[in-house]
């Protein structure tokens, strides 16, 4: 395991990251995706990266959340592939490396059936955690999009877990 940067073990980080996908979440519904639905932090600065937002169901509190998640396109063709209306999508339960999983990722398990925004368009999705050889099938392809997922891989303890998201 690398060693994550000191900042990151900060107590104000979760709290910051909450700030922020709220403040993106916002943004992304207001403007229908044109503001908020490319990542362009970090490895996405120079390459930004498509996101979604992920509506899903509190496994404890039944409430409804909404987060945004980068995602890459799993056509018939492969990863990077396909039409994000209608194909698969792959999002990445990375929450910058953090040694925990992220609420999102653990309320789907709890309950996979969630929604998806991409830019205006909304539609019902289900989720299937990849198990281990779909996992490094997909990996090199969320890499080459999003190069910071090695790097978050690398600070965690935990495997980062990959999650498909197909149409219901």
């Amino acid at each position: 395991m690398d060693k994550r940067p000191p900042r990151l073990d900060s107590p104000v980080v979760p709290t910051v990251i909450k700030a922020m996908s709220r403040a993106q979440t916002w943004l992304y519904k207001t403007t229908g995706g044109r503001i908020g639905g490319k990542w362009r932090v970090g490895a996405g600065f120079r390459k930004p990266v498509p996101t979604l937002l992920l509506e899903h169901r509190g496994r404890k509190s039944g409430k409804t959340h909404t987060v945004p998640l980068l995602y890459l396109v799993l056509g018939a063709d492969g990863p990077g592939t396909g039409d994000p209306l209608t194909d698969d999508l792959v999002v990445v339960a990375s929450q910058g490396g953090l040694p925990a999983n992220p609420q999102w990722y653990r309320n789907l398990v709890a309950d996979p059936d969630a929604a998806v925004q991409i830019g205006g368009a909304r539609r019902a999705v289900r989720a299937h955690v990849t198990g281990a050889d779909e996992r490094t099938r997909l990996w090199p392809a969320l890499v080459e999009q999003y190069a910071d997922f090695d790097a978050y891989q690398s600070w965690t303890d935990r495997t980062i877990p990959v999650v498909v998201l197909r149409a219901r």
